[in-house]
């Protein structure tokens, strides 16, 4: 019979860095209020989160890797948002910053969860950076249109998955 190895989000222990990009900073700090809820939601001990702020995305990778460098870490979580403007240089901020959140992911063994919103507005962003769904309340879904995609906190998403992963690569 198969053996199913599965992270459980409310099974994760440790301590917990997010470094979290100042750049479009409304949406920034929504993210990391997204992010402290949820894993004070599963227990983690605010005493066991390390914020670090750095000047925007493309600042990410190098501060993750030096988090994730020094073993304190169950998992690292990246928050930014990147909103396109007029030039190619949304393009290169995010495919950079993504390869080298991977690398550092895959270069240290700890998990780095990326929650860089790569966003075409800020009407984008402000829907996956919504801090009336950590309320559980309706306004969350006041003013959507059936094509839109519900509104969301992608702060809350990565902590549930930092959680997930540290709890999945302790049982490896």
């Amino acid at each position: 019979m198969a053996t199913f190895l599965e992270g459980n989000p409310a099974d994760s222990d440790g301590r917990f860095a997010i470094v979290v990009a100042r750049f479009n900073t409304d949406i920034t700090e929504s993210l990391l209020d997204g992010c402290l809820h949820t894993l004070a939601h599963y227990g983690v001990d605010l005493d066991n989160i390390d914020v670090a702020r750095v000047p925007g995305a493309f600042e990410l990778p190098l501060t993750c890797d030096r988090l994730a460098r020094t073993g304190n870490y169950a998992a690292v979580i990246a928050l930014g948002c990147v909103i396109r403007g007029g030039t190619p240089h949304f393009d290169y901020v995010c495919t950079e910053t993504s390869r080298g959140l991977m690398d550092v992911n895959l270069g240290h063994g700890v998990p780095v969860i990326m929650g860089l919103l790569t966003c075409d507005d800020l009407a984008q962003a402000q829907f996956r950076a919504d801090r009336d769904v950590l309320k559980g309340s309706d306004q969350a879904e006041a003013g959507r249109t059936e094509k839109q995609t519900p509104r969301s906190n992608k702060g809350s998403e990565c902590a549930e998955a930092a959680l997930e992963m540290s709890s999945l690569l302790s049982r490896i």
